[in-house]
């Protein structure tokens, strides 16, 4: 295994990850505040699943996101 390459191509993935789900969480928000589902002031509970190809559990992180 060449470790340079393995930890740029993990941080790369990661980063397609953080950027597309901040961008995900930003549109559901702005539309929802927009259509009146949300007030803009709420936590919302977020989850996050990561499988990995031949692993038998996926890793699930939870969290919360405060809009206030």
């Amino acid at each position: 295994m060449d470790a340079e390459a393995f930890n740029l191509s993990v941080r790369a993935f990661l980063k397609k990850v953080g950027v597309n789900s901040q961008r995900e969480i930003e549109r559901y928000v702005e539309e929802a505040v927009r259509e009146g589902r949300l007030r803009g002031d709420e936590t919302l509970a977020v989850r996050m699943q990561l499988d990995v190809e031949g692993k038998a559990e996926p890793l699930v992180i939870e969290s919360e996101v405060r809009l206030r």
